[in-house]
């Protein structure tokens, strides 16, 4: 049975697999022009994430183009919010806004109980349509923000650079952020269960801004809610792989693998070998190619792509960007990104026979 399963699926879970597999965060969206031909009819990034069928459409583009081996859910992490009761807009060039943003005791009482079949029914729909329509050849992934980082966005009420608004809170108020970040974890991890319950076979939890914590305080205030998700959603789906992934992660390392998932998605601040070293074996890593580096010759491309792969050898990878595809990367190098990642053992080997 296992050899029927989709390559990245089989990584994930550990598996001995022929290659790395291939996908690359965000790899929907503005850098291909079919997407912003589509944006163009459909301005409101809500309308496209939200209407089932664009959604799925905008899923399904990289897969049309560049088949690569995962096929990620077009959504966004404040996706489940007006679930529990916070409007949000995605306003271009500026980002979320959240009006108003949660900072009060009150607020936080009045929050919702998550439930995503009545609130996020299309979510179900899209997944499901991905499923059917990729197979085996490729695996479906889903995606959630992890609670600190949408405590951030909810506090701030939009992006932020210093997150001087929600850290006030953490140490003036900090029994008040716990009870939202409490909120937050148990939403967040029936949301993952819908989404496991809809078609997704993998899903990553993206802790953006967790990265901005010290590590005394990403042990306070990240750690805790990232375990009580993952722990949730083990208890009723133990084989479905969890991926972690916080941006600017380099000086919390280790404290990710305590964290239950399955794999750690390092970003490009951590050499791959160093990342790897620091980890304990029976974990998988995914990443970590600069983004930037799409910018550069495909003779670059492929070198550093090489170079990642070697590095992350005897251990299960998933061959992906340290972060988000930049918009404005050539289409041409995001394919030879895809082309290279499934055939860098070919590559290696005549590598390796030239020297």
């Amino acid at each position: 049975m296992a050899e029927t399963l989709p390559l990245l699926l089989r990584a994930a879970r550990g598996e001995q697999v022929e290659r790395p597999p291939v996908w690359m965060m965000r790899q929907a969206g503005r850098y291909m022009k079919v997407y912003r031909d589509l944006r163009d009819l459909h301005p409101g990034f809500r309308e496209r994430s939200e209407n089932p069928e664009l959604s799925y459409e905008i899923s399904m583009q990289p897969f049309h183009a560049f088949k690569p081996d995962g096929v990620i859910l077009f959504s966004d992490i404040l996706t489940p919010l007006p679930g529990i009761g916070v409007n949000f807009d995605i306003v271009e060039s500026k980002g979320p806004l959240i009006e108003p943003a949660i900072r009060t005791d009150s607020q936080v009482k009045n929050l919702k109980t998550l439930y995503p079949e009545k609130s996020l029914p299309y979510i179900g729909e899209v997944l499901t349509r991905l499923r059917q329509s990729v197979g085996d050849q490729a695996t479906v992934l889903g995606f959630v923000g992890a609670p600190w980082t949408l405590a951030a966005y909810m506090v701030e009420g939009k992006s932020s650079k210093n997150y001087a608004i929600i850290k006030a809170m953490a140490f003036q108020e900090p029994d008040l952020l716990h009870r939202l970040l409490e909120h937050l974890s148990d939403s967040i991890a029936t949301y993952v269960c819908y989404q496991i319950e809809h078609g997704a076979q993998v899903v990553q939890l993206f802790d953006s801004w967790a990265g901005q914590l010290s590590p005394v305080d990403y042990d306070l205030f990240a750690a805790p809610y990232q375990k009580r998700v993952v722990n949730k959603v083990k208890a009723k789906y133990p084989n479905t792989p969890l991926i972690l992934y916080i941006s600017g992660s380099a000086g919390l390392v280790e404290r990710m693998s305590k964290t239950g998932v399955d794999i750690i998605s390092l970003d490009w601040t951590v050499d791959m070998a160093e990342g790897c070293a620091r980890l304990p074996a029976h974990l998988g890593v995914q990443g970590n190619v600069d983004p930037g580096i799409l910018f550069g010759s495909p003779e670059a491309i492929k070198s550093r792509i090489v170079d990642v792969v070697k590095k992350a050898k005897g251990r299960s990878h998933v061959l992906n960007l340290g972060h988000g595809i930049l918009p404005g990367t050539p289409e041409d190098n995001a394919r030879i990104f895809f082309e290279t990642g499934k055939n860098v053992n070919e590559l290696i080997h005549a590598k390796t026979t030239i020297s």
